[in-house]
């Protein structure tokens, strides 16, 4: 994991993506010695994206089943859902 300026990357952005790309190690861009961005490879940018959407999905099936365990919750039937969708 490198760090470098904004206007350092301006001059080496070959280097950099190359870098980011090859090493699949983040190259994060600083402004006034803060983090501002970062150069990553597509593909582990896909990776991240696809694993984060997949935590969600899990959080809210977590969510949904325990709104079930509600008292008062009731489940709604197959049928009524795919009535209530128009695919019945």
């Amino acid at each position: 994991m490198s760090e470098m300026t904004v206007t350092e990357a301006r001059a080496r952005l070959a280097d950099v993506v190359d870098e980011a790309r090859i090493q699949h190690d983040p190259v994060f861009l600083t402004r006034r010695g803060r983090r501002i961005a970062a150069v990553v490879d597509a593909d582990q940018l896909d990776q991240l994206i696809e694993a984060a959407e997949d935590l969600a999905d899990i959080r809210a099936a977590a969510a949904a089943r325990a709104e079930l365990d509600e008292p008062g919750t009731a489940a709604i039937p197959w049928e009524q859902v795919k009535a209530d969708l128009g695919l019945a």
